[in-house]
């Protein structure tokens, strides 16, 4: 069952009622959790400054006791160790026999030994985070990055789940159980008694944040129309995105417990029970699903809510039905089963994969850059909402092919300009990362709406989801792109500049959509650039 007019069916409803203002509210304040959830592992998972812990019990002079922790030789520069110190009993005897270190023994040639009776961490940044609990130093140093990745694996898993589940049962029910999900195992995270039981919940977190994120966004472009659904999908639910992101720095700066800062991130989450009673279904969805009394009636309120007269038969020629059809089911085979949508897909998880890497690499690199980690995350979230600005602007008046193209491609210049400052140039080079930062949050404010743009109704949710899959397994390697800079400083930002330049040339490729109605069918949809061209690949007929 198709319904390409739905737009014109449901104008009487106007674009900016009470109905539409506060669908756009709750939603967007749905989103807000999203923010400091999804960038908590920037403080759960920071390293602070540690050396070899020498017993307090342990009988010897003080001098010793300072010449214990052994030293090692970095750009020139003498730094304690972070994983060896010199044997205890050798120190032990030399202290027992009156020597004194450096005058009677040269301390570097004592042997060296782990840390094995655990580490001294320096507390004037944190009180405790992961790595300090549970001494994720040294031979275990691999398992900070690995817990951001497995978070971010979830995120992944939860993007190919969700739009299957959203398009088959609905888009407010998945949004409220995996608020749900996010929330209760966010709480039981809490009392994790080992790194590995706090990875595994991470992981079903990851799934919940990424699902309600997506199915609000969904419901949100359905329910909205013209201009509101673009000031939604990118300055609405971009913004509250970035709010609690900037909550995350000034929670973490009052709370520098890992457990107690996420039982702030947690609590908020009950307040967003009661909002099932305020959001609606989505009628487009009710329509695919030949639901049709159901859609009236959420239209019908609507129009009480705006003030207006609803016609007493809003979708004619389906009450006329004796039993309307299911619009056309799809599954995920059918995001590549024509030439076109294959080319559409493909392009978008490029895409989509290229600015994760580029916005998240940033984003979790803020602990490593010179000065306060505080301001830094902060300073990374407060440069969004310009982002999001300039992307709502782009987006309501410039082709979509060009918002995209100019924003990855502005992010990626500037990330291989980094290769060229010099390393005693901070400010110019946090500079640098911010308008980094700031061209990737345009490009994601922008690709969102982009995509769900060229994707019929019973596919959007679907469609959305693998593209944020291969978001995700951006964020997932963002890490490890992070971790090339102990090799070469810049090699991270140049990978990361050159993929995302690529890129934006690839962006040009993509079908036009605006001014465009949301397509109801696959054979509503627009086609690539490089098929119009060549006139052999054309939509599958439905």
């Amino acid at each position: 069952m198709n319904f390409p007019d739905y737009d014109d069916k449901t104008a009487f409803l106007g674009d900016w009622g009470r109905f539409q203002k506060t669908i756009c509210t709750l939603l967007c304040l749905s989103i807000i959790p999203n923010g400091f959830h999804g960038l908590s592992m920037v403080f759960f998972c920071d390293t602070p400054a540690h050396y070899c812990l020498i017993p307090g019990d342990l009988n010897i002079t003080g001098e010793w006791r300072n010449a214990s922790v052994a030293r090692d030789e970095d750009a020139g520069e003498s730094r304690v160790s972070k994983c060896s110190r010199h044997r205890l009993d050798i120190i032990q005897n030399y202290s027992d026999r009156g020597l004194n270190p450096w005058v009677d023994v040269n301390v570097s040639t004592i042997p060296r030994e782990h840390c094995l009776d655990g580490w001294e961490y320096d507390r004037s940044t944190y009180i405790s985070t992961i790595v300090t609990e549970w001494d994720l130093v040294c031979s275990d140093d691999w398992k900070p990055p690995l817990t951001t990745s497995i978070f971010f694996f979830g995120v992944l898993v939860g993007s190919v789940i969700s739009g299957q589940l959203s398009d088959r049962f609905g888009r407010k029910i998945v949004l409220f159980a995996t608020m749900g999900i996010q929330t209760a195992f966010s709480l039981i995270q809490i009392f994790s008694p080992s790194w590995l039981i706090f990875c595994l919940l991470a992981f079903v977190v990851g799934i919940g944040q990424i699902s309600n994120y997506m199915s609000a966004f969904v419901l949100g472009m359905e329910i909205l129309s013209g201009s509101v659904r673009d000031i939604f999908s990118t300055l609405g639910v971009g913004i509250c995105f970035s709010i609690g992101y900037m909550i995350l720095p000034l929670a973490a700066y009052f709370l520098r417990d890992w457990r107690m800062l996420l039982i702030a991130l947690t609590i908020p989450g009950f307040f967003y029970i009661p909002l099932w009673w305020f959001i609606p279904e989505s009628p487009r969805w009710l329509l695919s699903q030949g639901r049709v009394k159901e859609a009236e009636a959420i239209l019908r309120k609507a129009a009480k809510l705006n003030g207006v007269e609803a016609p007493d038969v809003i979708f004619p020629q389906l009450q006329l039905m004796e039993k309307p059809e299911k619009m056309q089911t799809y599954n995920l085979f059918d995001l590549v089963k024509s030439t076109n949508i294959r080319c559409i897909t493909v392009l978008l998880c490029m895409v989509w994969l290229t600015v994760s890497i580029g916005y998240y690499a940033l984003s979790l690199n803020t602990s490593n850059l010179h000065g306060n980690i505080y301001v830094n995350c902060l300073l990374a979230a407060v440069v969004e909402v310009p982002a999001l600005i300039m992307a709502w602007l782009m987006f309501r008046c410039w082709p979509r092919r060009l918002c995209l193209s100019s924003t990855f491609s502005l992010g990626g210049l500037v990330l291989l300009i980094l290769h060229f400052i010099p390393e005693d140039m901070n400010s110019v080079f946090i500079a640098l990362v911010m308008l980094g930062k700031f061209a990737f949050t345009a490009a994601f404010a922008i690709a969102y709406p982009a995509s769900a743009e060229l994707y019929p109704t019973g596919l959007r949710n679907s469609a959305l989801g693998i593209c944020s899959m291969s978001s995700r397994v951006g964020s997932i390697t963002a890490p490890y792109f992070l971790y090339l800079g102990s090799y070469y400083r810049s090699l991270p930002y140049i990978l990361i500049g050159s993929l995302n330049v690529f890129s934006g040339l690839l962006c040009l490729l993509l079908p036009e959509t605006l001014g465009s109605p949301l397509p109801e069918a696959i054979s509503h949809m627009q086609t690539v650039v490089r098929c119009k061209k060549r006139h052999h690949c054309t939509s599958t007929r439905f």
